[in-house]
């Protein structure tokens, strides 16, 4: 993986470049080495060997605190020693200011070990940043710093038993805490009563305090709660109450847990279901005095304005989607490199020679048959297509944060577009990679002496992590391609078609730039019939479909920029075998992977109401 990474982020995205910017002055590609081989070292030997004992000695309540394997604290201790959670931060913050391409690529280490480990850094990371972005700056010295510190970590809690991923529905309340409840240095102080379902690394002790971020709504004058998602608003809620210095106050927040939920995967973080205010730990009122003091709800602090929470937790949401992707990916890979050296040391099977197998022969390693040869082909493209994809997203942030004028507007506007893709396209076919891998090992694949069943489990939750598949189609199809006049949409044909124009200068890629041409035609194409009687139940009811053919058109963009740079190195004396076996996969995209679109468009394109239509009774 690491050969791969590296050309990646030097031979393709060029990062060295960077330097060249006030903001990454201090680094060069020695720097960016340094830190991917601390973290690729920490993941090798505080993740990796306690994979499995992260599976198999799930989280387990004794009525009073969470108990997690030993190994959990040990692997989060070194990833917060590393300094990673505050790795693209300011140095006044005590980061490293590194891009986020390397963060990334850091990261990656991790999310392959041992993905439900590296689950609390990456939602900590993911809260301070919502709060450097839309806090007070006391809320982003108190609560940010300390997430960065690594001395507390971080939840974002939107869903709620009842409401699911219809947010609009979420009926937690907030209330004023008093009649000077805006007195509070730490941002206006509510109090909070709900139950919030699904709620990833909500209760343990790994830290000394957690900061939910938690959306809720503000009653109107007549007591009742705004409909839909304009009367959301967000709050910090922290498990233990602290001061205007960030010290624990030695009362703990009204924020209970309720149960654990035992999934499929991912059992090395806790998943809670967590009530707040239900009373169980009553905490006094506040500076602003007003309720009646104990059991009134849990303290929540006002981040920004009322009624915006939706749109600042999106700042979270969307990073968590490029990081639920990451996981994919690296599960993925994590299968691929398993199934890769099982394929090369089982020896089962005969070649077919001119007159058919020769029993006499001895057996061959399954590597050399066709067949095993596809599947791990497939594996490769489906998971350093997803690396591909998620490194350049992470390298359009750190455009978006330094680059110049249009450049940095244009690509925002491109990872607007590109986000759907990069948290939906992994999370299915690397899970489809995860289950080739499953398949190479043949019966050993479902066992636990292999951990290629561990991956698929874990990778199975990627689809509705931070968001369905259908809702990111619906995403996709319902805004981002069709925002401000379609400009996103435009902006990406025009660098697909940039990458057809330098394809086509190589013979070797002209085939596969013309297929692209035609893939990205049709796109347009179908985005408007889509949209032809501007209804949205017409244009969304296949929005899945949609979500699929475009993730398969934009990684046929992403193989054949990777293979035209293959390309390039390998007639200046590249690595041969590094280089072939990217053209190789490029090739297999191509030829088996892109010609699936048609038929997901075909039914975009006629507005085909099957499924729309198909009466409850009918099931």
């Amino acid at each position: 993986m690491r050969s791969t990474l590296n050309f990646l982020l030097n031979d393709w995205l060029d990062v060295a470049s960077l330097t060249t910017r006030p903001r990454f002055a201090d680094h060069s590609r020695e720097t960016f080495e340094s830190v991917l081989d601390t973290c690729e070292r920490i993941a090798r030997e505080k993740f990796a060997p306690y994979n499995r004992l992260s599976d198999t000695e799930e989280p387990h309540f004794d009525g009073e605190r969470v108990h997690l394997p030993q190994a959990t604290h040990a692997a989060t201790a070194a990833y917060v020693g590393a300094g990673m959670l505050a790795a693209a931060q300011d140095y006044e913050l005590g980061g490293m200011q590194l891009p986020c391409v390397i963060e990334m690529a850091a990261n990656s280490f991790f999310q392959m070990a041992s993905v439900s480990m590296g689950g609390y850094a990456m939602l900590t990371s993911g809260n301070a940043n919502l709060l450097m972005a839309h806090g007070t700056a006391l809320q982003k010295e108190v609560f940010a710093k300390n997430e960065f510190s690594g001395r507390w970590f971080g939840t974002m809690c939107l869903s709620e038993p009842q409401a699911g991923s219809s947010l609009s529905d979420v009926a937690t309340r907030a209330v004023p805490d008093g009649p000077e409840y805006e007195a509070d240095p730490l941002g206006p102080r509510f109090r909070l009563k709900g139950n919030k379902m699904w709620i990833s690394a909500g209760e343990h002790e790994l830290t000394e305090n957690i900061v939910h971020l938690v959306l809720a709504k503000i009653p109107g004058a007549d007591g009742k709660l705004v409909p839909g998602v304009k009367g959301i608003s967000l709050f910090i809620v922290p498990k233990r109450l602290v001061d205007t210095e960030g010290r624990l106050t030695g009362e703990r927040n009204d924020v209970a847990l309720a149960g654990l939920n035992h999934k499929l995967g991912f059992h090395g973080t806790t998943n809670t279901l967590l009530n707040f205010g239900e009373g169980r730990f009553p905490v006094r009122a506040g500076q602003g005095g007003g309720l009646d003091g104990r059991g009134a709800g849990a303290i929540g602090y006002l981040v920004g304005e009322p009624g915006k929470g939706l749109s600042y937790m999106f700042h979270m949401m969307n990073e968590a989607r490029i990081g639920v992707g990451l996981g994919a990916t690296m599960l993925g890979y994590a299968g691929y490199e398993a199934s890769l050296d099982y394929a090369r040391q089982r020896p089962q099977g005969r070649p077919i020679g001119p007159g058919g197998k020769d029993a006499a022969q001895p057996q061959v390693p399954i590597i050399q048959h066709a067949d095993v040869k596809r599947m791990l082909l497939a594996q490769k493209a489906y998971c350093e297509g997803a690396l591909a994809l998620e490194l350049y997203c992470a390298r359009l942030v750190d455009e978006q944060h330094t680059g110049q004028g249009q450049s940095a507007a244009d690509a925002a506007l491109l990872l607007e577009v590109l986000t759907p893709i990069a948290k939906s396209w992994p999370s299915e076919w690397c899970l489809e990679a995860n289950s080739l891998a499953i398949q190479v090992h043949g019966g050993y694949g479902y066992t636990r002496d292999f951990p290629v069943e561990q991956y698929w489990r874990d990778n199975r939750l990627n689809m509705i992590h931070e968001g369905a598949h259908g809702i990111q189609g619906m995403d996709l199809l319902g805004r981002k391609v069709v925002m401000d006049g379609g400009k996103g949409l435009t902006l990406l044909a025009g660098k697909i078609n940039e990458t057809v124009q330098r394809a086509l200068q190589r013979p070797a890629l002209a085939e596969h730039a013309n297929a692209l041409a035609r893939a990205l035609a049709r796109i347009g194409q179908v985005t408007k019939a889509a949209w032809a009687t501007g209804n949205p139940q017409d244009a969304l009811a296949n929005a899945t479909p949609y979500l699929q053919a475009f993730g398969h058109a934009v990684l046929a963009w992403v193989w054949l920029d990777v293979g035209a740079r293959s390309e390039q190195l390998l007639a200046d004396g590249g690595d041969a075998d590094l280089l072939n076996g990217k053209l190789a996969a490029m090739r297999y995209f191509f030829r088996y992977e892109l010609p699936k679109i048609e038929p997901w468009l075909a039914v975009v394109e006629t507005r085909d109401a099957t499924c729309r239509d198909t009466e409850e009774s009918w099931f």
